[in-house]
């Protein structure tokens, strides 16, 4: 019960009334907001993704097979998609800055566990209590994002946010794999870990909770931007659990179709995420490093793709998120199938053709998130997006673990980018009746039946 009241949300203050005070405190807590979160993501990569690049040398010096490392890999992401979705409940009901301090240390710690065991069931153990406190994770940025930034401007802010994921995973190829190659694949997992403890107690130090929290008006009061908003009066300082869940996230039919079609995202996502490497090395023969430097360019594209998706939303598309979601996985089924039938990969084309994955992928990957957390309500927000996460990840990552390595096993690589292919197509035709769709903070379950706000 200590450890719950202590991730209670912060208490409100009374509202500063210098409004040249306020100005200056919301400059300086939306900056110090901002990279601080920024980097703990990137921190909590380190740690999830860890396990990619020591993938090699478990099935070289340990004998495990494809099917025994999609199995661990899918473990992560069963653990991690349970975590994402109760966390986020757990996540509207907390303090940011304690939960997500709290969840990047203990992947540290699991880390560097998981780096001194050398049995199956020890990294099945160790693998999954990583994933259960990497879902502490985004909630915690999605709450920070939906009170420190309003709807209006909000697609650049989260778009910036999310290239945390491509800066982390662009990171950790130059750093573990390096350690992996010349120190071997412990090493790999002991730097990680060492270095989110470390960050945990940076986001201690730096992250608070909301702007009231600081004795600043509400976001919206604060950029008269009401947008996203019903109403302009001052908010309910608390939901239920029971609002949160029903009002906001399971009688919301729009958070079904996202979260449906998230699970496809995501087996594409993980696929060409967790499995590049071990493809780059077993099917072209590739170093650790040649293949390292080829898959950094999936971060590399995800990075401007997260970028160029979050303002043509606001700019181009007036806050609607959904036609992104659209086009942005058409550019991945096309970029699949162009991969395909290209024969005679060098390192360059190879390269090419995981940016062009980066740059689409993690346009819905984004925004499917966000257009979920806009349609519910703020205060429900890191429930909705962890919703949404556990289709991702305990259907969508998991299917792209040890299913996929199945598949490779007993049919082989085409086949593996075949059923990509088909993963493409369905959320692609699921997300397209909801193009018009604009995000709209509702007040209770029956505007869904015909009030919801179309451009």
């Amino acid at each position: 019960m200590a450890f719950v009241n202590f991730l209670k949300p912060a208490p409100y203050l009374d509202e500063i009334q210098d409004k040249t005070v306020v100005k200056q405190q919301y400059r300086y807590w939306r900056i110090r907001t901002f990279y601080a979160m920024y980097l703990g993501y990137v921190l909590f990569y380190f740690t999830r993704k860890s396990f990619i690049f020591a993938m090699p040398a478990l099935q070289s010096t340990l004998g495990m097979t494809k099917t025994e490392l999609g199995m661990i890999a899918s473990i992560l992401s069963l653990s991690y998609g349970i975590s994402k979705f109760l966390s986020g409940i757990l996540g509207d009901k907390s303090n940011p800055r304690y939960l997500m301090a709290i969840g990047l240390i203990l992947t540290g710690v699991f880390n560097i566990l998981f780096g001194l065991s050398s049995t199956w069931w020890l990294f099945a153990i160790f693998w999954g209590l990583n994933g259960w406190f990497q879902g502490w994770g985004w909630p915690g940025c999605t709450k920070l994002l939906t009170h420190w930034y309003s709807q209006s401007e909000r697609g650049r802010w989260w778009s910036i946010w999310n290239t945390s994921h491509n800066v982390g995973g662009a990171l950790i190829p130059l750093i573990v794999a390096m350690c992996a190659q010349y120190f071997g694949w412990r090493s790999a997992m002991f730097v990680p870990g060492v270095i989110c403890i470390f960050g945990g107690v940076f986001l201690i130090n730096r992250l608070r909770d909301t702007p009231q929290s600081l004795g600043l008006p509400a976001i919206e009061q604060y950029n008269n931007d009401f947008s996203g908003s019903t109403n302009h009066h001052p908010e309910k300082t608390e939901f239920s659990v029971k609002e949160i869940l029903w009002n906001y996230v399971l009688s919301n039919p729009y958070i079904w179709i996202l979260s449906i079609s998230y699970l496809f995202i995501y087996v594409v996502r993980t696929a060409i995420n967790d499995w590049s490497m071990l493809y780059l090395t077993e099917a072209k023969d590739y170093s650790l490093i040649t293949a390292g430097s080829c898959v950094i360019w999936f971060e590399v594209g995800g990075f401007f793709g997260s970028l160029a998706a979050g303002w043509l939303s606001d700019k181009i598309f007036q806050g609607k998120r959904n036609p992104i979601n659209v086009l942005f996985t058409a550019g991945v089924f096309v970029t699949l199938l162009l991969f395909t039938f290209t024969r005679g990969y060098t390192p360059f084309l190879d390269s090419l053709f995981l940016f062009f994955f980066g740059f689409f992928i993690f346009g819905p990957q984004m925004m499917i998130g966000m257009a979920c957390a806009e349609l519910a309500h703020k205060k429900a927000a890191a429930t909705a997006t962890g919703f949404a996460g556990f289709f991702a990840y305990c259907l969508g990552a998991v299917l792209a673990g040890a299913p996929l390595g199945a598949i490779i096993k007993n049919y082989g690589w085409d086949n593996f980018f075949l059923t990509l292919l088909i993963c493409c197509l369905i959320p692609l035709f699921l997300m397209l009746p909801l193009w018009h769709v604009k995000a709209n903070t509702r007040e209770g379950k029956s505007e869904f039946s015909g009030n919801s706000e179309f451009a």
